[in-house]
This record gives C-alpha cells, sequence and structure tokens, in this order.
C-alpha cells in the first residue's frame, strides 16, 4: 500500500518558526511533525510513501536520511522548483504513486488518531475514485455530501459563494462537512485531470468539485476523532498539550 505526505509547504502561518526550517520539521511536543505523519501511515500498513518537499526541501531529505527513512520504501517529489499545491502536487508525483490501486493522501500538518486503515478499506469496499476524511468541525467553507455521504458541491458560508458554479446547496438535500486533510485517491481520477487540462499548480478540492457529477467523491466522517490542523500556532500548541507536553 502506497501513501503521500505533503511536506512542501511555506508555513507562512507559523513564521518565524518556519524562516529557517520547513514546517513538516516544526516539532509538536518533541516531534517533527513530518514523523509523527510517517509513523502513523506506518502503523496503518503503508510501506511506500511519497513525500514531497520545496520550502528548505534538503533538510527534509537530511531528516529523512538521518533516520533511516523510518524503515519505508521512501520516494522524493522534489517541486523545489514551483511549489504545486495538493492537487498539483499528486499530479507530479504519479509515476510514483500509480501502480493501479488507490493510495492515501496525508498532509504533514495534521495530527490525528483517525483509523487511517479503516477509512482505505471503506474506500476499497465501496470502490469510490476518492474518499476524504470529513467531520462537523466548525469552518467557513463545507463540502456538501448527499444522505450517502456523496460530494455535490461546497459552500463558503462568508461569502455566500458555492461551487460548481450555479450549484442550489439546499439545506434540506446536503450535510455540511469539513475536509479533514487526508483522503484516499484512485488512479481512476489521473484520467479525468488530463481531460479536464488540470495542470501544474491546482488545489485538489477544486478539481474533486468539478469532478464529482462523473466520479464517484465520497465522505468519510470521523466525528469522535482526535484531530489537530498543527499549521498554526493556536492549535500546534493545542496539540502538544493532547500529547501531554507542560
Amino acid at each position: 500500500m502506497k501513501a503521500m505526505i505533503f511536506a512542501a509547504g511555506l508555513g507562512t502561518r507559523l513564521r518565524p518558526l518556519t524562516d529557517h526550517m520547513p514546517k513538516a520539521l516544526v516539532p509538536v511536543a518533541g516531534v517533527p511533525m513530518l514523523q509523527h505523519a510517517l509513523l502513523r501511515v506506518k502503523a496503518a500498513g503503508f510501506r511506500e510513501v511519497v513525500v514531497n518537499i520545496h520550502h528548505f526541501g534538503q533538510q527534509i531529505i537530511d531528516f529523512l536520511q538521518a533516520n533511516d527513512n523510518f524503515g519505508l520504501d521512501l520516494h522524493i517529489s522534489d517541486e523545489r522548483g514551483e511549489l504545486l499545491d495538493t492537487g498539483g502536487g499528486i499530479l507530479k508525483a504519479q509515476r510514483l504513486l500509480n501502480d493501479g490501486e488507490p493510495f492515501l493522501v496525508h498532509n504533514a500538518d495534521i495530527l490525528s488518531n483517525i483509523d487511517l486503515a479503516a477509512l482505505y478499506r471503506k474506500h476499497l469496499d465501496s470502490h469510490a475514485d476518492a474518499t476524504l476524511a470529513v467531520s462537523h468541525r466548525q469552518t467557513s467553507r463545507y463540502l456538501l455530501l448527499d444522505q450517502d455521504y456523496r460530494l455535490h458541491g461546497w459552500l463558503n458560508k462568508q461569502t455566500g459563494e458555492t461551487r460548481p458554479e450555479g450549484f442550489d446547496c439546499n439545506p434540506a438535500l446536503y450535510q455540511e462537512y469539513a475536509f479533514g486533510g487526508i483522503h484516499v485517491v484512485s488512479p481512476s481520477l489521473f484520467p479525468l485531470m488530463e481531460a479536464g487540462g488540470w495542470q501544474g499548480k491546482f488545489s485538489i478540492i477544486p478539481f474533486y468539485l468539478s469532478v464529482c457529477s462523473q466520479a464517484v467523491i465520497q465522505g468519510y466522517p470521523f466525528d469522535g476523532a482526535q484531530w489537530f490542523d498543527i499549521g498554526k500556532p493556536e492549535t500546534l500548541a493545542l496539540a502538544e498539550q493532547a500529547l501531554g507536553k507542560p
């Protein structure tokens, strides 16, 4: 089983910590966030892992080598020439990820105890094209899922913007969920990226919304699990408290 860890982010919300190190190496309770993510995917049974790099990328390479890649078959997707965002990052790593089987994608700045193996099994059992970990967390931007948790649209509650264009976000038809930065992707989506002209730098959520009428993009609710976005100071502090750091 393969996984990809997004470790290329600039970490602007964590400055000045990220002025001299990549966000993925910022410690959480004394352990770099990338290490937390790698050990989590390894514990779930993923043995071949792709890590993308950009900001202070050589520091990540050196860190992985110093730790013998944590016993994983590890590959680097090098974005030091251009930061490609989540969708572009997956597309660039296609040759490393696409063996015909679904793969897990995990943001390095997400710390959780979500059952990643169960998420992967759900994706396999449902034959979906993508399965997104989602929750009822309060935010301004929501994925809109039907009663079977299939994605139909997106809503920005602050601006009223909806996607796809012209989508009717009838609250009687859809449930509002926040994306948790962890998903399982099937290679069936790569041809849809090509057919839609998706290339270079792009985010994965707009792509999902552009194909959700023809592909099965589903949610996997994890309400009740522990989850932190550790890419900003206030939630990084909360995560450290949860891990027992004074």
